[in-house]
């Protein structure tokens, strides 16, 4: 580049040496005009290597993250063809800058495009970060207002969805190493805060505490007092109806015991209280 400056530098010497009457216009641009326009076009070129550094960095992790939360994945090339969510999620990051630069016709166009390629519909206005896993995807729904934190790993049919007509915040806000199982379903401008799992065919429509486990229809935070379970057993939660009739039944057996026990008791007594009644009688010269 500095020969290329160096170069032009010279050429417009020459020409103003031919033409003297344009001297000053000539020193202008050779000590001004070239060197602030290349100054400009060799910043220019390293921010375009700098994000371009940074796309292929972006997707090398996404392909990474594949890798670490699904154990069927065997080569990069299997990844890269076959993985719809991992499609899905480079077809919204460039549908988003396009959202983002206000070019919303051919943002929701690309989007839509996904939606008939990979299954997956994810509004172009939504914000997700990094290291985002959609397994297998079929049927994922994502709205324009969600957010999405980092590292959260969401299975086939699960929808962030809004409860409203009005142009505001609508969906649900997503924190990072979220696991939400298949078919599960957040509804309205809720939080799910960082590291709980929603269980599936779960219907979440209030905010979650962080490391909350949820399950149900609609969904409840339940207490798990089982061991902590790895990423992806997330098909082990605990289940709050079998649970609380897994506690009567067991209530209802001790009161059983319970009662048998008193029954025997009460049955010693008796007996105890009839055979003191006979030895009183014989001793009184009774034959009853």
């Amino acid at each position: 580049m500095q020969i290329v400056l160096l170069t032009m530098n010279a050429w417009v010497v020459g020409a103003c040496s031919d033409h003297p009457d344009s001297k000053d216009l000539c020193n202008l641009m050779s000590t001004t005009f070239l060197p602030g326009f290349f100054r400009g076009f060799i910043g220019l070129n390293r921010v375009y290597k700098e994000r371009n550094t940074a796309l292929l960095k972006t997707l090398k992790e996404d392909i990474q993250t594949v890798f670490a939360k699904d154990p069927a994945a065997r080569s990069v090339l299997e990844v890269i063809f076959c993985y719809p969510g991992l499609h899905a999620l480079w077809f919204h990051r460039l549908a988003h800058f396009l959202w983002c630069h206000k070019l919303q016709f051919p943002a929701r166009f690309l989007s839509h495009i996904s939606r008939f390629l990979t299954d997956i519909e994810i509004h172009p206005g939504a914000k997700i970060g990094r290291r985002f896993f959609i397994d297998h995807g079929a049927g994922v729904v994502i709205g324009e207002t969600a957010e999405v934190g980092d590292d959260v790993l969401i299975y086939q049919g699960v929808v962030l969805g809004g409860t409203t007509l009005k142009k505001e915040k609508r969906h649900p806000t997503i924190g990072n190493n979220v696991i939400m199982g298949a078919r599960a379903v957040a509804l309205g401008a809720i939080v799910i805060e960082d590291g709980a799992r929603i269980g599936s065919g779960s219907v979440v429509i209030k905010s979650v505490p962080p490391g909350a486990t949820v399950v149900g229809v609609p969904g409840r935070v339940v207490e798990d007092r089982h061991k902590p379970l790895l990423d992806l057993e997330h098909g082990k939660l605990p289940d709050p109806v079998s649970e609380t009739l897994k506690l009567i039944i067991e209530e209802q057996d001790k009161l059983k015991q319970r009662l048998r026990q008193l029954e025997t008791s009460r049955e010693s007594a008796l007996t105890a209280g009839g055979l003191e009644e006979q030895e009183r009688g014989l001793g009184e010269g009774r034959w009853w």
